[in-house]
Formats: C-alpha cells, sequence, structure tokens
C-alpha cells in the first residue's frame, strides 16, 4: 500500500512540474520562419538603440527569423545597406509567467553554429501575442532612469 501510494504521488509531482500544454501549443505555433516588420517605442523620439547587443533598430527591422523548437534554437538573418549582414544562431525558451493573463516569457540567448555562447548572455522578452500569422514581443528597460518599453512585431512567412 505505501508502494502504491509512493508511485501516484510521484506521478503526480511529475504532472505538476511537466511542460505546460499552453507552453507546448505555443512552441508549434512559432515553429517555422518569421519576419521581424517594426520595432516600435512606447514613447515618441528618436532612439540610438541597439538591439540584443547585436546591431541598430534599422537593421534589425525586416530579418528573417527561424524557430526550431524541437531542439530550442533558431536563427535569424540581418540584411540591407550599413548593416552587420549575416546569420546569427540563438537558443531559446518559452516560459509561462501568468496562465490567466495568457503572458509568457521568451528567453532567447546568442549562440555560434554549435550551440555554445561566447559571452553566457541572454536576453528576456514577454511573449505579448502569439498566433498562426503574427507574434509580438515586449521588453521592458530603463531610459534616463524612467520605464520604457519597445515592441517587435513579428508575421509569420511560411
Amino acid at each position: 500500500m505505501k508502494k502504491l501510494v509512493m508511485l501516484i504521488a510521484l506521478g503526480f509531482a511529475a504532472i505538476s512540474c511537466g511542460v505546460p500544454k499552453t507552453v507546448i501549443q505555443s512552441k508549434k505555433v512559432i515553429k517555422g520562419q518569421w519576419l521581424l516588420n517594426t520595432i516600435t517605442y512606447d514613447q515618441s523620439g528618436t532612439y540610438n538603440m541597439t538591439v540584443f547587443n547585436d546591431t541598430s533598430k534599422e537593421c534589425f527591422e525586416g530579418s528573417l527569423w527561424r524557430f526550431i523548437p524541437n531542439n530550442n534554437t533558431g536563427v535569424y538573418s540581418i540584411g540591407g545597406d550599413s548593416c552587420p549582414n549575416g546569420d546569427r544562431n540563438f537558443v531559446f525558451t518559452i516560459q509561462e509567467v501568468d496562465a490567466e493573463s495568457g503572458y509568457y516569457d521568451f528567453l532567447l540567448k546568442p549562440t555560434n553554429e554549435k550551440g555554445k555562447s561566447d559571452t553566457n548572455i541572454g536576453f528576456r522578452v514577454r511573449l505579448t501575442q502569439l498566433s498562426e500569422s503574427n507574434m509580438q514581443w515586449e521588453q521592458n528597460v530603463m531610459l534616463d532612469g524612467k520605464p520604457f518599453a519597445f515592441k517587435m512585431n513579428f508575421s509569420k512567412t511560411e
């Protein structure tokens, strides 16, 4: 009897610690290629911003992103005049923040082609919208001692 109770308790523990169903569904939706259409700010003005310690907002707009959720990897491609063109590899994780609100944290860590990080620096953005055709990330930072938010707006291309 003790073994049966222990087995049931272990089963409930394993289920409660598993990946939420909504995160699994989100990974299915995110799979594929996305176009980063625009980066917008919650305040008016012109800002000299470097995204993900990589390059400017202008170079990121129009970049193509491929997400491969079965191994949590991806690549984004920067192109355009006056931009450091090429592919950038990353690993990612989707973490449920609040099931009621539907908000998730999206953790992105740049890597080399073999999946290793040279700096071990990652970035946390809020996944505020995800559908079969659109996705939006939001990141909150401090600018001159005040909260500042920017949004990255994607559309699915395949």
